[in-house]
């Protein structure tokens, strides 16, 4: 991996870790612009390892990287703080335009990634799909996390559902620009009052909120 961003002249690899509790102190002692994470470590793993680091600075990036088929701890990674998902066979080209994109404050999830995360993942949230399609899960759900989601969908405009909803399905702006006939600019602009009004980091968290209360 080192090999393949050095010889990448946008990148410059500022430091290693071996596992997760190195991680977080190499992540506080050099403040990398991202932070390539592993899932599966000795000791601390990489999900509690990105939640320690994003606790530490809320400004962190963490790309997580794993073997989709044999992690099942990526969207707890996510959920801990991430603000990206690679497998560890994306190409060169792929990789690069993760930490492109990550680093400029945006997130890095495939379309293909983001379903299939929700596809495994999904049922397992409160307040999910399955949940808020009946009326008892409706009634069950009352008091619990879902009613702040209920609250918090309220502040949203129609297009900014709409635009959530895209977002949920993993589309990228160009293509939520197609989708709603907007400019990108515009799709942009919408995307950050989403992750404002509704208290956001980035767009994975988008992602799990709209599946969470039940728009995905």
């Amino acid at each position: 991996m080192r090999l393949v961003l050095e010889s990448n002249d946008e990148f410059e690899v500022v430091g290693e870790a071996g596992d997760g509790r190195e991680a977080v102190a190499a992540a506080a002692r050099l403040r990398p612009d991202v932070i390539l994470m592993d899932v599966r470590m000795p000791g601390m793993d990489g999900i509690e390892a990105t939640r320690a680091i994003v606790a530490g600075d809320p400004a962190s990036r963490v790309i997580i990287l794993t073997t989709f088929d044999l992690d099942e701890y990526a969207f707890a990674g996510l959920n801990a703080g991430a603000s990206g998902f690679l497998l560890k066979d994306a190409q060169p080209v792929e990789l690069a335009a993760a930490i492109r994109a990550v680093a400029s404050g945006d997130a890095a999830v495939s379309p293909r990634v983001t379903r299939k995360l929700l596809e495994l993942f999904g049922p397992q949230l409160p307040g999910g799909a399955a949940a808020a399609a009946s009326p008892e899960g409706r009634a069950a759900a009352s008091g619990d996390p879902a009613d702040d989601s209920s609250a918090r969908l309220a502040t949203l405009t129609e297009r900014e559902r709409e635009v959530l909803v895209a977002m949920a399905e993993g589309l990228t702006n160009s293509e939520i620009a197609a989708r709603l006939y907007l400019s990108e600019s515009t799709v942009k602009t919408h995307v950050g009052r989403v992750l404002m009004k509704l208290e956001l980091r980035d767009r994975v968290q988008a992602v799990i909120f709209a599946y969470s209360a039940g728009l995905a």
